[in-house]
């Protein structure tokens, strides 16, 4: 199961980009974005699970990523992903960090949003 920190050291070790915090009073925020233009290609969030949808008390780790809006579609009806959360939802799409989505795909996603977001 791909958690946080995983996800954290494979952009650093794969593009060479730490993540960012932009916004110190939401240390659970942390944004991946391209070092020569900025633009933003993942963001990890810990939010309540009710604003992805899901039942229950608590938060969850959600990555976001930017998708071609066909598999935005597809993806958002699939168990371990969400609607994007605070995002477009046509370009982005939420994974849920819980161990539902599998491994590989997940990777696939980032490096999919990082070539987009080029």
């Amino acid at each position: 199961m791909v958690d946080r920190h995983d996800m954290i050291r494979h952009i650093k070790e794969t593009y060479g980009i730490e993540s960012e915090h932009l916004w110190m009073q939401y240390p659970n925020i942390e944004v991946f974005r391209h070092e020569n233009h900025k633009k933003w290609f993942g963001i990890i969030m810990s939010v309540t699970k009710d604003k992805v949808g899901l039942e229950g008390e608590g938060n969850i780790d959600v990555l976001n990523v930017k998708c071609d809006p066909e598999r935005v579609m597809f993806l958002s009806h699939q168990s371990g992903f969400a609607p994007a959360y605070h995002m477009n939802k046509k370009y982005w799409i939420s994974i849920l960090m819980d161990g539902a989505a599998p491994d590989a795909l997940i990777y696939e996603l980032v490096d999919i949003s990082y070539n987009l977001t080029k």
